[in-house]
């Protein structure tokens, strides 16, 4: 199974609905976001692609029941408090906004922790736990979309960024 990864969308909605674009031309149909939406409309691409959504609140989401309302008109998306925990297939899922929250000695009991919040793409292993940051949705701190697709049997993690001419239109 392979899903999609997306953090700090940050309300940019060319750059949002070209990756979920994105993600659908490679066969991803579930993403997992890991906060900093920031407003309700910034799911309106996940609703009209009708991909399905996990995420949580980020420190720029300011209107939690927004968000929330927004979600309930789409199936399949949906938005917790962080920590959220969740499986998929076989593998326990830990998502968070900051990593720091994750810290606590709950991230060893998971396959795999996605965090956001740092606006920079990384990877990383930490005992027998993937760490991803699939970077920034929104490109505003780089310049460049980034998002990532995580296949979940090989726990491999395959980066996407988005070319200028994507996501400007």
């Amino acid at each position: 199974m392979r899903i999609g990864l997306l953090s700090d969308t940050h309300d940019r909605l060319p750059a949002i609905d070209a990756l979920v674009r994105e993600f659908l031309a490679r066969e991803v149909s579930f993403v997992l976001h890991a906060g900093d939406f920031c407003a309700p409309f910034s799911l309106r691409p996940f609703l009209a692609h009708n991909v399905a959504l996990a995420g949580v609140f980020g420190i720029n989401d300011g209107d939690h029941a927004g968000l929330r309302v927004a979600a309930a008109q789409g199936m399949g998306v949906e938005i917790f408090e962080a920590p959220h925990s969740l499986v998929l297939g076989e593998r326990k899922l830990l998502l968070v906004h900051e990593l720091g929250d994750a810290l606590d000695g709950s991230i060893l009991a998971h396959d795999v922790v996605v965090h956001g919040h740092a606006h920079l793409a990384s990877t990383a292993t930490r005992e027998q736990t993937l760490l991803v940051n699939p970077g920034e949705a929104c490109g505003w701190l780089h310049g460049t979309p980034s998002a990532a697709i995580l296949d979940l049997d090989s726990l491999t993690v395959e980066s996407i960024t988005l070319p200028s001419a994507e996501w400007t239109r």
